[in-house]
């Protein structure tokens, strides 16, 4: 069992035991507005409208207030993780929701800018598959953008399989959706 950087946040937060222990990080489950999830929020927002502006007026980056972030909790089964580094710095995060009984979404997967091409995402991603897998689903889903082709490359080589036409037109898709049996 991994400990936190510090006591947990509300109720829902726990350590969770981490699926690679060579790096000197933790995985605490948390919410999105644990204090410690504002680095991953903040630059998500920041990436969102950068890379998509605005959708019918309205900033891309408000995707991120769709769901409250009691939709992220054990209690209504969800999760949202985050990765810190020896020093209790959020350097990445994620999240999932449940779709159906046997399926999970995952949201919000990001990787602090200063600690890119490090294997981070990769980890996340298989940090959350551990923890869909605990909780009994069978499957994940994902969607992302169609202007964030690192993470498409990060979800092929993760085994996920498109659900849609890897040749064709992406903007014209704008939702990349994924699916990968666990």
């Amino acid at each position: 069992m991994v400990t936190p950087a510090r006591p947990p946040f509300g109720p829902t937060a726990q350590t969770v035991p981490t699926a690679q222990t060579a790096h000197p990080t933790r995985v605490i489950v948390t919410r999105p507005d644990d204090p410690l999830a504002a680095p991953l929020v903040a630059e998500l927002s920041r990436e969102y409208d950068e890379r998509y502006g605005l959708n019918d007026g309205i900033p891309s980056s408000a995707e991120l207030s769709r769901y409250p972030a009691e939709r992220f909790t054990a209690e209504q089964s969800g999760t949202f993780l985050l990765l810190l580094d020896a020093e209790g710095r959020t350097v990445a995060g994620g999240a999932f929701l449940r779709e159906d009984d046997e399926t999970v979404e995952v949201k919000r997967v990001w990787t602090h800018s200063g600690h890119r091409r490090r294997g981070l995402a990769r980890r996340m991603m298989r940090e959350l598959e551990a923890e869909a897998a605990r909780r009994g689903a069978r499957a994940m889903v994902l969607t992302t953008g169609a202007r964030q082709p690192e993470a498409v490359g990060l979800y092929l080589s993760l085994g996920y399989a498109p659900l849609f036409d890897l040749d064709g037109d992406w903007e014209a898709v704008s939702s990349l959706r994924f699916r990968r049996e666990l």
